[in-house]
């Protein structure tokens, strides 16, 4: 019987312990850093789309368009520029040169997320940049 009771009272401890370091843990960070991979995962997939269709538009008209002008010539198939807080900018170098930005505003001080500004050029790099 005292070893039920040392075994219970071990048990009920450990559970204690268990919860209060449940409690302890970020669970809202996990789940913003999934959010934020799924995100950047999709801002990669759409700076590769709008990549492409410029690359095809320069081919067909020989010059850059802006990313307003290939949604609404339909080469590109995004409803808007945007995607979870990213902005889409394309930047036009001349010739068949262009650089595709993707900017997020800055998360608060307070947050864990990081919002890095990623870029596709007309050589289909895609890049962090700072």
């Amino acid at each position: 019987m005292k070893s039920l009771v040392s075994l219970l009272l071990v048990l009920g401890v450990g559970y204690f312990i268990y919860m209060y370091s449940l409690k302890k843990l970020p669970g809202s960070d996990l789940e913003n850093e999934a959010t934020e991979g799924i995100t950047l995962t999709g801002v990669r997939a759409d700076l590769l789309q709008i990549a492409e269709a410029e690359r095809g538009n320069i081919a067909l008209n020989s010059q850059c368009i802006s990313i307003d002008e290939l949604i609404s010539s339909g080469s590109l198939k995004l409803v808007q520029p945007e995607r979870d807080g990213y902005r889409y900018e394309i930047s036009c170098m001349g010739g068949a040169e262009f650089q595709v930005v993707a900017r997020h505003a800055p998360a608060p001080a307070s947050s864990s997320l990081h919002y890095p500004t990623l870029a596709i050029d007309s050589t289909m790099q895609l890049q962090e940049i700072h």
